[in-house]
């Protein structure tokens, strides 16, 4: 008689797959390696895991048998209806959803973001020469980030972030729920509507550990809301920083224009009575312009002010001096 597989198998078959499947990548991989070199293994390993997972499950899912984990636990792949075995459409929409989507948002989000960055650095320094090529697709993100003005390019990269940090939570999620439901080991397989059942074996094997899943699930859920909301806590205080900083660095602007104010109020010579030009120190200290000190020199070699007496070869030409 057929039953609903419980948390227990449907953790030990995800367990199961995920180990058959690490040796299959790492057998991919371990080949291209030696065939192509370490170089090649570096720049195209995530492809090559890719190609191995979709690999396994066309062989097993998409072929109509059961994967290696779902054979070594005895469960079946239904529909939503718990009838019959999901169709080949609905599995293909499992595989792409288990396998490239996360690939293609991946890659999408990473090149997104470092066009952001790169627009933001070229708008700060000149542009540089001898550019790596790029491949169509991330040219043609390139082409529409440029497109973007300032404001959009802001919100684009607050987009990103928020994404980023919300697609680990959101699988956290998913894991807490199906602790506490039992079913949908795989966000995939919820989205898909793809169920378990078992044959054969003890019918309350499952039921009896399953109040044990649901405290989990209630203690992983508890969790993720305590990581929310620092997250959300240390996010406020950046802004709060941020803010700070803005307003720090608005008044230290103005505080130095003040004293720039001052100080030119201060560069003036005491001789010509004028903005100091090239000024040049005496050895006591005190500061004229070139042209001002050294005429007064040849009449008299003394400080205008202090009347220290000093050969004119002492004087110091202050040179890039600003005061």
């Amino acid at each position: 008689m057929a039953a609903a597989a419980g948390p227990a198998r449907l953790v030990r078959c995800g367990q199961k797959d995920e180990l058959y499947r690490a040796g299959l990548r790492s057998g991919a991989g371990t080949a291209l390696r030696g065939l192509a070199g370490a170089r090649p293994w570096l720049a195209w390993r995530r492809e090559v895991e890719l190609l191995s997972d979709v690999a396994y499950f066309v062989l097993t899912t998409l072929s109509g048998y059961q994967t290696l984990g779902e054979e070594y636990v005895n469960i079946i792949q239904v529909d939503p209806s718990k009838k019959k075995v999901p169709s080949f459409l609905r599995r293909a929409l499992f595989i792409s959803l288990h396998t490239v989507v996360p690939y293609c948002l991946e890659k999408a989000l990473l090149h997104l973001e470092h066009e952001l960055q790169m627009e933001a650095e070229e708008s700060r320094a000149p542009p540089a020469l001898g550019f790596p090529s790029r491949s169509s697709i991330r040219s043609w993100i390139r082409k529409q980030v440029g497109e973007l003005t300032e404001q959009q390019k802001k919100t684009a990269s607050q987009v990103v972030y928020v994404l980023k940090q919300s697609i680990p939570l959101l699988h956290r999620l998913h894991l807490a729920v199906f602790y506490i439901q039992g079913t949908f080991y795989h966000l995939s397989k919820r989205i898909t509507g793809i169920s378990y059942v078992h044959f054969g074996g003890l019918q309350g094997e499952d039921q009896s550990i399953r109040s044990s899943y649901k405290f989990l699930g209630i203690i992983s859920l508890f969790h993720l809301l305590l990581t929310i909301g620092v997250q959300m806590y240390s996010f406020k205080q950046k802004q709060r920083a941020r803010q700070e900083w803005r307003l720090h660095r608005s008044l230290a602007h103005q505080k130095s224009r003040s004293k720039e104010a001052a100080a030119g109020r201060q560069s003036r010579c005491t001789l010509c009575l004028e903005e100091r030009r090239h000024s040049t120190a005496t050895p006591c200290g005190h500061l004229f312009c070139w042209e001002c000190i050294t005429a007064w020199c040849s009449t008299r070699a003394e400080c205008p002010l202090c009347r220290e007496k000093f050969h004119p070869q002492k004087l110091i030409y202050l040179r890039h001096y600003q005061m």
